[in-house]
């Protein structure tokens, strides 16, 4: 698609754009200069163009500056930069012309020689996109590329094969539009500038391609993106894996991270969107690429920012979205109140500037609830948990002056509470005064004191939301759960996205802190594990001695800690003692003053101070059985489920209470269906949990069903998955009981498990590692805080990093997958051993510091492993050109000794045969008289003949009636003729040869049909001498001459018609045209896309925010809003490069020689059809070769003049050879060379009815062009499968012969490639052939069907009118006909789009309903 937005012609993708170019030069010229710049134009040919228009000196040197505000400073731009990038960046109302004072403009400004530059002069410095290439790593280096490319506006950077990240703490709207995911797609990393979405595609390609499951590691600080870069690469990843196949499971993972998002993130004084848990989302895949499921694990929410933050900070987004958003009933529903009205969320410079914002945010998060499967019902009920808890934080205590009995208040709040968590009032009062002490003997009820009363409130807040958010996430990856997986056992591959925490030192640090920084730890001695391999001269940090500070069993800090929570009578400070004592002597743990209670330690990213206060209490953080006990008392199902230890064990006995409330409903529930209008329609009841479903359904007004419960219901065994999927993480499930001997597990116990987990996934993957930095403090946007980048650099290692990849191996293989994947280069006999792969590299004298051998694997940088790549390919490409040459040469050798021997054998022959009759040459022979019918007449110039022999004109076949010359060209004759057979049918009983004759109409365009009835009557005499007997060989021409006969009333009626009726020519107003044209380019290609990340559009430039519903094009990726669609004028697949070298007819792309006119190139339309009239019956019609002569014969009489070829002068294997020819001589084949991929992976598939609708998923995909000359190919196989008794041709051979033609890889370097793939193309090729030679199958029955039922009704009728009168009954009987017959058109199959094929063939199913119109008034006629 493509606008057209100025004057001139669109370009590629139809954007344009005027820009203003300001001279700053020593020359007197014009103010300004008015340029128009599209997607190709670079900064050089701007200059080039802007010196031509002000007059300028065309010797000197000039640059191009951007300025974006009035004040703002100027950017000088690259060469190659391209200015529409940069202007789509600008406002909307900046990219038309105003004010300089505006802003927004470019300065074409002189350039001094290098000698003059002055200090003050913009330097114009070498861009780096790949931080390796840099002469020298220093940090001044690193940090002085990083910010040239972030005031270009580009943020991304490589470190080889790792991605630097900086946050412009702005939206670039040019960065994540689908069309970039199309643009990265099967691109090598490193050929296009850096971008996310380039990890995104190699990761999905190398797991693909590997087989080998893949992990890409976010880290960086708060504030750095680590959130949104996750949330780029699910919409990359899933949109990956959409263009092979969607399942609808993609909509389910893209509504996650919304929802997570509202639960989980918050405003801080670091980032607005701060994600305060660590979450790793994992990905499953097929194969082929269809994503299968997916699962998301938490780690370590922070519970702590619910009751307490810094002034400058929020609580989660949640909270604020339901205030501000909730719709009046809601508030009152939910009893809610203002932000300012609850303690945990009053602060005292609580401004909700953004409102607006947030009340579009509450709407999001319903529509992506909905995406994963929460009903309204659940909805209302997490609603209600939320207010619960802000009300619970409003709980006051005071101390009663009389008694001393601790008092808890208001009123109010207590009712309230108790209404939303549906618990009496008393047992709310008892459970926030009072706490339970079990002991031996018996049970006290103790009372808290007044100082920790607040405390077990806050506690109680903190754990119910700590419970809601780990049930969001069980339910979350329930909907995401693939039942397969529990029923089969598919082999999977997967892709990790890591969102962990940044490395935090804050001005006070606590428990959170170190667990996170604990994490950071490992993951960085992660990145730094090798294989064995000799690193030279790179010094990094060995993490291992503060991970053994802090994990060691016995002596850890996290052992310590979980030691002294036994002792009762231990405090913070008997803590901190015993971790001074015990490590005092390492260098890594640093005691601080005995006035002060904190501890520092030496991490790789520096010195931490952390405060041991709550330590303790923090680590042992349980939910109180009190609590417990409360809350499973609520009359509310949903409140049990948030504390029950065992969901599975719940969830039996909710199958047990709902079978008797439910067969105790169905005494009651027969009187009153009827009346209520609701009634059971299936129950499956299977007690005690294996299955349970109950679903009731309503009648609405039109009489249709609405079901009000989801099909996927949560059962025993996919809870059981889920639960097991996520045992290692059951903080808020653990409770304390006083009781017990064995207590629940810390919080430091799991989350130490929760690590080694994940530690263990992702060290089975290989990584991708993304590096988000905060590029200022101030959240301040497209800023560059030297000093805080600086900072991160240090923290994060960069420095080593970079050395590390810059000398490190990019490829890296296993001995065994390096000899399989170079195996025609080593001998014979070599083994997966490290000698035999020494002495490969020795010979190709590579270089000994660009390859090192582990112990288990070979590392290779990239310029060895593409010298390996080649070298390989040639000696393949040698291998195979050795075979050929060896096939064809004993293929030569065996032709020529049979015509050897035929030559023998005829010579001998010759000898044995011409001795006697050399002997007898002296006989006379007979002279010949010819009989005198056959002597021409001097006189008349006529044959005589004999007047005793008499010809009948039935049997005169040698020449046509001249009236078949004519061609049809008028609709209204096709479809005529069409219903003129269809009566023959009836009348002649050719059933089978006249359908036939109907079918070979199909082709023909409905609209403009261009057919000779001479090839018709060829297509019915081969029809009709193939299917008779060789008795019946005398008749054929009988029977032919005697339809001709028929055809020829026929034209002649036509004829007069024709004369008859004058011509109507169609008028039609321009504006109308164009709004046609706009409907059909919308309707053909742009398809309803769901946002989930906030994207611009492509037409307008402004924002597209998450869950708004947009339009996309299906071919060039353009998204745009509703109200866009009008000013798409060009349909982007339609447009090619009219410039192509080549010929005229063969070796040109498809959409030159196609037109409106001719949606299929005529020269394969003219091959197609005359193999169609004349070569179906012809034996292996495409497995056998033509003369290699005749063939280069008619392929330059095509090439040149198409309408001069008389292909009856060649024989059939020549055209059809040309057929395949001009199939192969395409440069791009008409399954194009984008789709090559996703048509393997759609016929990977498993099961035929998905790998159908994937297949046809992808043919839709294809160009306007391609999609017609493909549906006419296909068409074209599928007659000639249909004669497979004569011809000999299945689908699968016509599959595996016209595979290497319409689908060709891509790549043609790699020989391997294309012979591994050679089964996956037959295989897709052969479904589409199959898939429609059933519906073209199925139309003609149903088309017999029709016919049938037709004469069957004028039979009854004639029947019947001699023993009526009246036409009553008649018309009865007709309106009774023409129903069946409509019943039976609309089950026909919807096969393809408008004027395809098959949709041709609807026609005949219509065909007959005006002769039966005329014949029911015939009959009434003689009945009257």
């Amino acid at each position: 698609m493509s606008t057209m937005d100025g004057a001139g012609a669109p370009e590629r993708d139809g954007r344009t754009r005027v820009v203003q170019i300001y001279p700053r030069v020593s020359q007197d010229t014009a103010t300004y200069c008015p340029l128009q710049v599209s997607v190709g134009d670079t900064a050089r040919s701007v200059i080039h163009n802007a010196v031509a228009s002000l007059g300028l000196d065309s010797s000197q040197r000039y640059a191009l500056l951007e300025v974006r505000k009035s004040d703002g400073e100027e950017g000088m731009l690259e060469a190659g930069d391209r200015l529409l990038e940069r202007v789509l960046l600008w406002p909307p109302e900046a990219q038309r012309w105003h004010l300089q004072g505006e802003g927004y403009y470019f300065i074409l400004q002189q350039q001094q020689p290098q000698a003059n530059l002055g200090g003050n002069q913009v330097s114009n410095t070498e861009d780096y996109d790949d931080l390796c290439n840099l002469q020298t790593v220093t940090e001044e280096s690193v940090l002085e590329a990083l910010r040239q490319r972030f005031y270009r506006f580009k943020i991304y950077t490589y470190a080889s094969n790792i991605l630097i990240a900086i946050n412009p703490n702005k939206f670039l709207p040019v960065y994540y539009n689908p069309k970039y995911v199309k643009m990265y797609e099967n691109q090598p990393l490193g050929k296009l500038s850096p971008h996310i979405f380039a990890i995104a595609d190699v990761a999905f390609r190398t797991m693909l391609s590997r087989q080998v499951n893949q992990c890409i590691v976010l880290s960086g600080e708060s504030g750095s993106g680590k959130t949104e870069s996750s949330s780029y690469l699910i919409h990359c990843l899933t949109a990956l894996s959409q263009k092979t196949f969607s399942t609808g499971l993609e909509r389910t993972i893209l509504g996650a991270g919304p929802v997570l998002e509202a639960f989980g993130n918050a405003m801080t004084a670091e980032n607005n969107n701060s994600s305060r848990f660590g979450k790793f989302i994992q990905l499953n895949y097929l194969e082929s690429g269809v994503i299968r499921g997916a699962v998301i694990e938490k780690y370590l929410l922070e519970k702590c920012r619910l009751v307490s933050r810094d002034k400058r900070e929020r609580n989660y987004h949640v909270f604020y979205y339901l205030l501000v958003g909730a719709s009046k009933d809601e508030q009152k529903e939910f009893h809610l109140l203002t932000p300012q009205d609850y303690l945990y969320l009053k602060q005292q410079d609580l401004h909700l500037e953004d409102e607006e914002k947030l009340g579009q945010e509450y709407k999001r998060l319903h529509q992506a609830m909905e995406m994963v499967g929460f009903l309204a019902s659940t909805k209302k009920r997490i609603f209600s948990i939320l207010s619960a808890i802000l009300h619970l934080g409003n709980v006051t205590y005071s101390v009663s002056e009389d008694t001393q009995v601790l008092e808890v208040g208001p009123a109010e709040v207590l009712s309230t509470l108790s209404d939303l968590l549906k618990v009496k009032k008393e047992l709310l009062v008892k459970v926030l005064t009072k706490r339970r002490v079990v002991t031996a003997n018996a049970t006290i009820d103790s009372q808290y004191t007044l100082q920790q009363a607040p405390k077990v409130r806050d506690s109680m807040a903190k754990s119910l939301y700590s419970a809601l958010f780990d049930w969001i996430i069980l339910h979350i990856n329930h909907a995401m759960l693939n039942r397969r997986d529990m029923e089969e056992s598919v082999s999977c591959l997967s892709i990790g996205v890591l969102d962990i925490f940044g490395f935090e030192n804050l001005q006070s640090n606590g428990f959170e802190q170190l667990c996170i920084n604990f994490c950071l730890q490992i993951l960085e001695k992660y990145y730094y594990v090798s294989e064995g391999i000799a690193w030279q001269n790179i010094e990094y940090n060995d993490n291992g001695g503060c991970i053994q500070l802090i994990s060691k069993n016995s002596t850890g800090l996290f052992d310590l800690l979980d030691n002294d929570g036994n002792l009762p009578e231990a405090t913070d400070e008997t803590l901190l003692d015993q971790l001074k004592l015990q490590h005092q002597d390492n260098p890594l743990f640093v005691p601080s003053p005995h006035t002060k209670p904190s501890f520092a330690i030496r991490h790789f990213a520096g010195s931490v101070e952390y405060h041991i206060e709550d330590f303790r209490e923090k680590n042992t953080e349980h939910m109180r059985p009190e609590v417990v006990s409360l809350l499973r008392s609520s009359e509310r199902a949903f409140v049990h489920h948030l504390v029950a230890s065992s969901p599975e064990a719940l969830f039996r006995w909710g199958v047990l209470r709902a079978t008797i409330r439910i067969l105790t409903v169905f005494k009651n529930m027969g009187r009153q269906r009827a009346e209520s209008g609701w009634y059971l329609f299936t129950v499956s009841l299977y007690c005690l949990g294996t299955h349970f479903v109950c679903i009731f359904y309503r009648k609405s007004r039109g009489g249709r069903q609405k079901q009000l419960i989801p099909k996927q219901l949560m059962d025993l065994r996919s809870l059981q998955h889920i639960v097991g999927l996520t045992a290692h993480d059951r903080t808020s499930k653990s409770i304390f009981h006083p009781h017990q001997r064995a207590k629940p597990p810390t919080v430091s116990a799991q989350f130490q498990a929760s690590l080694r987990k994940l530690m263990e996934t992702i060290e089975k993957a290989e990584p991708f590692f993304i590096f988000c930095v905060r590029a200022n403090a101030d959240k301040r946007e497209m800023h560059f805080d030297d000093e805080l980048v600086l900072r991160q650099i240090r923290c994060t290692d960069m420095l080593q990093m970079v050395h590390i990849q810059k000398s490190g191996y990019r490829a890296k293989y296993t001995f065994m997958e390096f000899v399989y994947k170079f195996r025609m280069l080593f001998p014979k006999g070599a083994t997966a051993t490290p000698e035999h792969i020494t002495e490969l590299c020795e010979r190709m004298e590579l270089d000994n510091s660009t390859y090192q051998i582990g112990k288990n694997k070979v590392f290779l940088k990239e310029k060895e492993r593409q010298l390996l790549q080649d070298t390989h390919n040639k000696e393949v490409m040698r291998r195979i050109i050795i075979l050929q040459r060896w096939f064809r040469a004993c293929l030569l050798r065996l032709h020529f000794q049979q015509r050897k021997d035929a030559t023998v054998t005829i010579q001998v022959l010759f000898l044995l045969i011409m001795p006697p009759l050399l002997v007898s040459a002296t006989v006379t022979l007979p002279s010949y008289t010819p009989h005198p019918y056959h002597v021409p007449s001097q006189n008349s110039g006529r044959v005589n003949r004999n007047p005793t022999i008499r010809i009948s004109r039935a049997t005169r076949v040698s020449e046509w009636n001249t009236s078949l010359d004519r061609e049809i060209t008028d609709p209204k004759e096709l479809r005529n003729l069409d219903e003129f057979l269809g009566n023959q049918v009836r009348s002649l009983g050719t059933v089978v040869i006249i359908v036939h004759l109907q079918s070979s109409l199909a082709p023909c365009d409905q609209q403009k049909p261009k057919i000779a009835y001479k090839d018709l009557m060829k297509g019915y005499h081969n029809k009709v001498n193939s299917l008779a007997e060789p008795k019946e060989k005398a008749e054929v021409s009988l029977v032919v001459n005697l339809f001709q006969s028929v055809l020829d009333g026929f034209i002649r009626r036509e004829i007069k018609r024709v004369e008859s009726e004058p011509s109507k020519a169609a008028k039609m107003t321009k504006k109308r045209r164009k709004k046609d044209k706009c409907v059909n380019l919308i309707s053909s290609s742009a398809l309803t896309y769901q946002v989930n990340i906030m994207q611009s559009c492509d037409l307008c430039g402004s924002y597209i925010w998450g869950m708004e519903k947009a339009y996309m094009c299906s071919a060039c990726k353009l998204i745009c809003h509703k109200k866009c669609l009008n000013n798409i004028i060009t349909d982007c697949s339609t447009r090619c490069d009219d410039n192509l070298p080549g010929s005229l007819h063969f070796g040109v792309q498809v959409c030159v020689l196609t037109s409106k006119a001719n949606p299929v190139p005529k020269v394969v339309e003219m091959l197609l059809l005359y193999v169609e009239i004349n070569g179906l019956y012809t034996e292996g019609i495409y497995r056998k070769s033509g003369s290699a002569c005749r063939a280069r014969e008619l392929h330059q009489i095509l090439e040149t003049n198409p309408e001069a070829a008389c292909l009856e002068n060649y024989p059939i294997h020549t055209i059809t050879g040309l057929i395949k020819r001009w199939l192969r001589e395409l440069p791009v084949p008409l399954m194009t060379f984008s789709l090559y991929s996703d048509f393997l992976h759609a016929a990977e598939l498993p099961e035929k009815a998905d790998r159908i609708r994937a297949v046809y998923q992808k043919v839709d995909e294809l160009p306007p062009a391609n999609y017609n000359t493909l549906e006419r190919l296909i068409f074209h196989l599928v007659r000639v499968a249909k004669e497979e008794e004569h011809n000999k041709m299945t689908p699968s051979s016509l599959a595996i012969v016209f595979a290497p033609c319409i689908l060709r890889s891509p790549d043609l370097d790699d020989p391997f490639l294309g012979m591994k793939d050679v089964g996956k193309t037959t295989q897709c090729v052969e479904t589409l052939i199959s898939e429609q030679f059933r519906r073209y199958t199925e139309k003609l029955q149903n088309i017999q069907q029709l016919e049938y039922a037709e004469a069957l009704a004028v039979n009854q009728l004639k029947l019947r009118r001699q023993n009526t009168v009246r036409g009553q009954y008649k018309i009865q009987l007709y309106f009774c006909v023409a129903i069946f017959r409509v019943d039976l058109a609309c089950r026909l199959p919807d096969l393809e789009q408008e004027n395809s094929d098959n949709d041709n063939l609807d026609s005949s199913s219509s065909m007959s309903t005006e002769s039966l119109e005329d014949r029911l008034r015939s009959l009434e006629s003689e009945g009257q």
